[in-house]
């Protein structure tokens, strides 16, 4: 069964930046996109960007656009979300998600 573990969360004042990272494991991940998803306080969770398999293409949610970068490590089986202009409206649970499985999530607070 595929593995993801997220880390990098924190707490960050608004315009801060913070860097996720997801360590990915298990039988064909080099086949598989990887998406980040965001669960804020009393919301569903949303997908909010994803990088495909090469790692050459990348999608963003409007929420995110042009203040998020994802990017993949391949040769480590890492996927990074870095994180800039953060807003209070960023705060939230992220999840790594590779098919139906997601990892346990890190928290990020962006709060004064």
């Amino acid at each position: 069964q595929p593995q993801l573990v997220e880390s990098g969360g924190g707490l960050v004042q608004p315009g801060g930046s913070l860097t996720l990272s997801c360590a990915a494991s298990g039988e064909g991940l080099d086949y598989d996109a990887i998406f980040w998803f965001r669960q804020a306080p009393g919301k569903n969770r949303e997908a909010i960007s994803c990088v495909s398999a090469s790692g050459t293409n990348t999608l963003y949610a409007d929420s995110v656009k042009g203040r998020f970068i994802i990017s993949r490590d391949s040769a480590n089986n890492t996927v990074y979300l870095q994180m800039n202009d953060l807003t209070p409206e960023d705060t939230g649970i992220y999840y790594c998600n590779r098919n139906v499985f997601y990892g346990q999530g890190t928290q990020v607070t962006v709060s004064s």
